[in-house]
């Protein structure tokens, strides 16, 4: 098994995303990429930790690859935006690959070049890839948000659409239980 973790907005989102994929066993949102230690949700939406909302996903290789991973991110999300998805603004919404080998580094990094220059999106791709320095688990209501929680308003306005329109286009990678 291997991890991947991606900041791609909202994660309750991309925990919806992510889990529905075969050969991801789990998983966890969380916050990475700041400075204060143990952050809570509360500090992470006030914009003051440096930390982005992100997914930490464990994957089996030999069923989902990494690049495949990174293809599902850049196409769930818009990579274009600075600190925004949607409605949800501030750099804890950031777009940011956080590697944890120098494989995925470079999967990354030669997954967007190929996107930019291909010019896949209308503006130019603002998402960043760093080492994974620390990751801190959210809390534990934050765990299976959309599954818990399918008629809360937000679930409804934003996660639903996104869901719908991912599994269109990601129906390959889905797995057959979902």
């Amino acid at each position: 098994m291997k991890q991947a973790t991606f900041g791609s907005g909202c994660f309750w989102c991309s925990e919806a995303i992510f889990s529905s994929l075969r050969g991801v066993t789990n998983v966890v949102p969380g916050y990475a990429g700041g400075h204060v230690e143990q952050p809570t949700y509360e500090q992470v939406c006030a914009g003051t930790t440096g930390h982005a909302e992100v997914a930490r996903i464990t994957f089996d290789p030999s069923v989902i690859s990494f690049e495949q991973l990174v293809e599902v991110f850049f196409g769930s999300h818009n990579p274009t935006t600075l600190n925004r998805q949607g409605n949800d603004v501030g750099e804890q919404y950031r777009s940011v690959i956080f590697f944890h080998d120098e494989d995925q580094q470079q999967t990354a990094e030669g997954a967007r070049e190929k996107l930019e220059k291909e010019k896949t999106f209308d503006s130019p791709i603002v998402t960043t890839i760093e080492p994974l320095k620390t990751f801190f688990p959210a809390e534990n209501y934050h765990r299976n948000y959309y599954a818990n929680n399918p008629d809360q308003p937000y679930c409804q306005a934003v996660i639903s659409p996104k869901l719908a329109k991912f599994r269109q286009h990601y129906a390959h990678l889905i797995q057959s239980s979902t």
